[in-house]
């Protein structure tokens, strides 16, 4: 199977042009991160030894190894195992043959399967580095995803306390899932899980809750033209993505998405210049903060000190005034409710700042 296949581009022309499809990511910038003088383009496909299942390890030997301005196209599988789609009833020959690979070979498993491509190790990455991810493009692999909900999972475990699989065709061409003959829903495709691996100390966790890793967000807001700031905690990063979603609702209620399997491109940059306790990001129209906690309200601290954080440092507002901004301008969202860790996040109008 696939393990990992490198383009070069050319020099500096090719990382001119990998910036402008990256668009502009300056605000959340000190100084330019540490670049190669030659960029590469790598692939990454899902295959026995390049996923892990369920789980985050520092320990776990990197698919892949690059360098600190290098891109990375990387495909990962719908988080369901060959039996969860064979209940839902995706037909034999629409189930991926990786999918059927893996299922076969991979026997260590976490709880979750969330089938996880990775991890990256970038070189020159320390802990206490940030991450910089800046997400070029995604897009659907196979026509269809899949909705699961089971008993005791989800926001509303005891009044659907059974198990119910329903899959919805994808028309790529027009973007849209067709959920029923009246509902369309537009794909807006991201991963729900971008992750690098925890601090040594803290050893193999599940890909479950998000944490400081980052890891299952299931945050709506990461498609193409985003750019994610992950602290590290280990040398290498040790980047894994998965849990591809081709559309969500603030939330996720039922504990899925619109789960399916995607191909994204990603250029990712060491930050050694940053310091930070909890992911960022910055979409095409607005800043992003987060906060993840067992706890809804104490999630939303965490998203609205970041906030404050990045408003007093990068805006050089005072905390009285960054405090004032965040009530006239920041909106809360519920991320998810169901990843154990509940998430949410701030989003903050990049047009408000006229100069």
């Amino acid at each position: 199977m696939f393990a990992a296949i490198s383009l070069r581009l050319g020099g500096r022309i090719g990382q001119f042009l990998l910036f402008i499809l990256a668009g502009s990511f300056s605000t959340f910038h000190v100084e330019a991160p540490l670049v190669t003088a030659a960029e590469v383009t790598h692939r990454l496909a899902p295959a026995p030894k390049t996923v892990t299942w369920g789980y985050f390890d520092p320990q776990t030997p990197p698919a892949l190894r690059i360098a600190s301005g290098d891109t990375v196209e990387i495909e990962a599988l719908v988080a369901a195992a060959v039996e969860d789609l064979e209940f839902a009833g995706v037909p034999a020959d629409q189930i991926q043959p990786a999918l059927r690979e893996i299922g076969r070979e991979v026997k260590d498993r976490g709880e979750i399967p969330h089938i996880l491509t990775g991890p990256i190790f970038v070189e020159g990455a320390e802990p206490g580095d940030v991450l910089e991810v800046r997400i070029l493009s995604i897009e659907p692999v196979i026509p269809y995803a899949v909705n699961f909900f089971r008993p005791g999972r989800g926001f509303l475990p005891d009044e659907f306390p059974y198990a119910f699989a329903k899959v919805t065709p994808l028309d790529v061409t027009r973007k849209v899932a067709k959920f029923s003959d009246g509902i369309e829903i537009p794909l807006r495709p991201f991963f729900g899980v971008i992750g690098v691996a925890p601090p040594l100390r803290t050893g193999r966790i599940s890909s479950g809750p998000p944490w400081v890793h980052t890891g299952n967000m299931d945050n709506k807001e990461l498609v193409e033209g985003t750019t994610l700031f992950m602290p590290l905690h280990v040398k290498g990063g040790l980047l894994s993505v998965g849990d591809g979603h081709a559309g969500q609702g603030d939330g996720e209620v039922c504990v899925t998405a619109l789960e399916t399997s995607l191909r994204g491109t990603f250029q990712l940059l060491v930050r050694n210049n940053m310091k930070l306790r909890w992911p960022r990001a910055e979409t095409p129209t607005h800043f992003m903060t987060m906060g993840f906690h067992e706890n809804l309200e104490e999630a939303t601290k965490i998203a609205v000190n970041e906030m404050l954080d990045f408003l007093v440092s990068e805006k050089h507002l005072s905390r009285d005034n960054a405090y004032v901004l965040a009530s006239d301008a920041v909106d809360l969202r519920v991320t998810q409710l169901v990843d154990g860790k509940k998430g949410v996040h701030a989003l903050l109008p990049k047009a408000i700042f006229v100069h």
